[in-house]
């Protein structure tokens, strides 16, 4: 089975990595690919960084995992990148691989709000994670939910602390910070 873990990753962080190790080797996936969006439709115009920057990020972070992988479908088409199409995508470039998406608690609550959510189950197995005893919702849409360790890291404290002047190391790989000071990136703010 080959998880699709998906999101924003701007930018990719310890927190993110942590969780999809954890998916990995609880769900015994051969493979989990990371599924930055070009641009998420409930985040249309508020990214911090350019999609190819936040793919390269990632690259960055993943370099060395042989399990973790970089899936470019979402990059490659333009407008909002609805995960229904991606699925499509990938059933038809790879037919016969069985597909997990891997979607937080928080996404598995606003799942039924997702374009064509009913025709997500038909296309891959939707499995949702959450800390130790918080529930994820989906309206059964999702089969399963998996407990996974967190960290309390998130993006938009790591932009913030970019755009003040803070340092960000142990909160990215340090090719991400390095990637993140060569480019300038987020040095205005949350964008």
């Amino acid at each position: 089975m080959v998880g699709l873990l998906g999101g924003s990753f701007d930018p990719v962080h310890f927190g993110h990595l942590l969780t999809a190790q954890a998916l990995v080797e609880r769900l015994g996936l051969a493979e989990l690919r990371f599924v930055p969006a070009r641009e998420q439709p409930f985040k249309v115009g508020r990214h911090g960084a350019s999609a190819a920057h936040r793919a390269e990020m990632v690259a960055r972070a993943i370099r060395g995992e042989s399990r973790f992988g970089l899936e470019g479908a979402e990059l490659e088409r333009t407008g909002p990148s609805y995960t229904v199409d991606t699925l499509r995508e990938l059933r038809t470039r790879e037919p016969g691989v069985e597909f997990a998406l891997l979607v937080g608690a928080d996404a598995a609550a606003e799942l039924p709000t997702w374009r064509e959510a009913e025709a997500i189950p038909g296309l891959a197995t939707v499995i949702a994670f959450a800390r130790q005893g918080t529930p994820a919702a989906g309206d059964g849409l999702v089969a399963r939910t998996i407990p996974v360790p967190t960290i309390d890291i998130s993006a938009t404290e790591i932009r913030r602390r970019v755009a003040a002047g803070l340092s960000i190391r142990y909160w990215v790989p340090e090719a991400v910070a390095e990637y993140i000071a060569a480019h300038g990136l987020y040095h205005s703010g949350e964008g």
